[in-house]
């Protein structure tokens, strides 16, 4: 006996739904915001440097070297960005969550000795190709997100990169779950869980056209409640742990109820697709409605008249000899800059005042930033979150974020009771605002036709900035301090199993100049406060919303085709 289905028509439309959810811009938030929770290994390097510092018998400034070259991968973002121009998302991804297995499974096998000691220089390699992936990751899904929602940039970028802050303490909760405190196994952690991330989400990422959405203001608002709540149950988790000894079951817990929130925005992109499929499934049966059939009425046709061939007029032809337009070269159109929040090319964005201006800002914020990053550790980033409305300039907002972390830096040099976690979120907020200001105020001055490349050369200071302050000035002033105090003990170098400095003083002198030279960015910061303060105060994002409009006109005139 066959049983029909007594209503075909519930199940072509629950398949229609799952084909609109997986195709839809929400749900394509969502799988971005897993791969930006997967691409902040390098906010970890904190964590495990101490077992690369001791099992390869690194001393500071070799570790710090190693660090600078971490940073170098993590801001050298032009390949990538290239490579986002002439080859599809999906392969953008593939290339760089290979590239992320490859470095940190490298980096595991020699800190497990299951290879022969690498040179410091291959190090470096390694954990330069690891952390260049995150660029491939932030290129393929944070570039495509930004442009499907082009007026809401501001708020995208700041959520996911909210997520990307989040990453360290997200992994950290995982391989204690899964691992227990386990450095040498938190590597090759890093290495394999962004990599099937990246695998199994990249053919979801993917531009789609832009439209307005009723609720999207609202929508990001929900995204940044969970990004918060997110960001206080780590801190919350971390600072415990700390001073509890937690058992197995007790770690499990931890990462089942961060697992829960990291997967929260799936809830809220299935009510939203599951709402416009509702409002369309209803536009449609009421125009199917309208345009049923009337009673037709027999009208007597007008006859037409035709003229003679003879009578037809022809169009005159152009003539051959006119003028046409010449093309300029990308070269000599260098000097020729469109408006500011026009498109610009990739050279007359590289060549203008403003991007100067950002180059020294990002080289003095993002190199102290990172510097005290990496020998803090990571303890966990706020999101910055722009509110439109009051009009402020988001060049004003970074020159405010470069102010914080001087406060950071001066309460590790002459420290008291607790100022270390004070410095670090201080340090880290600044860190997380500067990197979404900095993308945010790139897609605003210079458009967003070559924007995958243009963010990605926008962060090239920050591994210089790191390189001077890290190695040069942190690392060095580290070693010559504990070397003074293997002095006072009557020891060598030679004699001490590592170079470790305690005391007030191993930082007081680095930490000094780093403030001033976080002092020195936010000078140099209000220069372009002066120069954009008239594009700011106008609707930045006028171009945008025209955009919308037409392609609200045109998704309207093909289903009324189809339909």
């Amino acid at each position: 006996m066959v049983v029909l289905n007594p209503n075909p028509s519930s199940t072509h439309g629950s398949c229609s739904f799952v084909i609109q959810l997986l195709k839809g811009r929400w749900f394509m938030i969502f799988v971005s915001f897993l791969i930006m929770a997967g691409a902040g290994a390098t906010y970890l390097f904190g964590v495990y440097s101490k077992e690369i510092k001791n099992t390869l018998g690194y001393d500071q400034s070799t570790l710090n070297l190693l660090g600078s070259a971490k940073d170098l991968g993590a801001a050298v973002g032009v390949f990538s960005g290239l490579l986002a121009e002439v080859t599809p998302t999906w392969f953008v991804l593939l290339v760089g969550s290979l590239m992320n297995f490859t470095g940190y499974f490298m980096i595991w096998l020699a800190v497990t000795k299951k290879i022969a000691k690498p040179s410091v220089w291959q190090m470096c390699a390694y954990i330069c190709i690891g952390a260049n992936s995150q660029n491939f990751a932030n290129t393929g899904s944070l570039v495509t997100c930004v442009k499907n929602f082009p007026s809401s940039r501001g708020r995208m970028l700041g959520t996911m990169k909210g997520f990307v802050g989040l990453s360290g303490a997200i992994f950290t909760q995982l391989y204690l779950a899964i691992y227990g405190n386990d450095a040498k196994s938190l590597i090759l952690f890093i290495g394999w869980l962004p990599t099937l991330i990246s695998i199994v989400c990249m053919f979801i990422i993917r531009p789609r056209k832009s439209s307005r959405h009723p609720n999207e203001v609202k929508i990001f608002y929900e995204y940044l409640g969970i990004t918060i709540v997110l960001a206080l149950v780590l801190m919350t988790l971390t600072i415990v742990q700390k001073y509890v000894n937690f058992s197995h079951n007790a770690y499990v817990a931890c990462a089942t109820s961060v697992c829960v929130l990291l997967l929260s925005p799936f809830a809220i992109a299935i009510r939203e697709e599951l709402n416009t499929w509702k409002m369309s499934k209803k536009e449609l049966e009421t125009k199917q409605t309208i345009d049923d059939p009337p009673i037709r009425v027999p009208v007597e046709e007008p006859q037409i008249v035709r003229k003679p061939v003879c009578e037809i007029e022809e169009v005159p032809e152009s003539p051959k000899d006119e003028p046409q337009p010449k093309k300029v070269s990308c070269w000599a159109n260098i000097c020729n800059k469109p408006k500011r929040g026009e498109d610009y090319s990739i050279l007359q964005a590289l060549l203008s005042i403003d991007m100067l201006i950002l180059f020294i800002a990002t080289f003095c914020g993002f190199g102290s930033s990172l510097t005290a990053v990496d020998n803090l550790g990571q303890i966990g980033e706020s999101l910055e979150f722009i509110l439109e409305k009051w009009k402020i300039p988001r060049t004003l907002m970074m020159t405010l974020v470069l102010l914080l972390p001087c406060i950071g830096d001066l309460f590790i040099a002459f420290p008291f009771p607790g100022s270390v976690y004070i410095a670090s979120l201080l340090i880290g907020f600044s860190y997380g605002a500067q990197m979404m200001l900095l993308f945010i105020i790139i897609s605003e001055l210079f458009g967003l036709k070559y924007y995958s490349t243009l963010f990605n050369c926008g962060q090239l200071a920050s591994p210089i900035g790191s390189y001077i302050f890290n190695v040069k000035i942190v690392g060095k002033l580290y070693d010559n301090e504990a070397l003074k105090q293997l002095a006072e003990k009557g020891m060598t170098r030679s004699m001490a199993h590592e170079l470790t400095c305690i005391g007030r003083e191993c930082y007081r002198v680095s930490f000094v100049v780093l403030a001033c030279v976080n002092l020195f960015g936010a000078l140099v910061s209000l220069v372009l406060v002066m120069r954009t303060r008239g594009f700011y105060k106008g609707d930045i994002y006028r171009t945008f919303k025209m955009e919308m409009e037409a392609n609200e006109k045109e998704m309207a005139v093909v289903s009324g085709v189809h339909n």
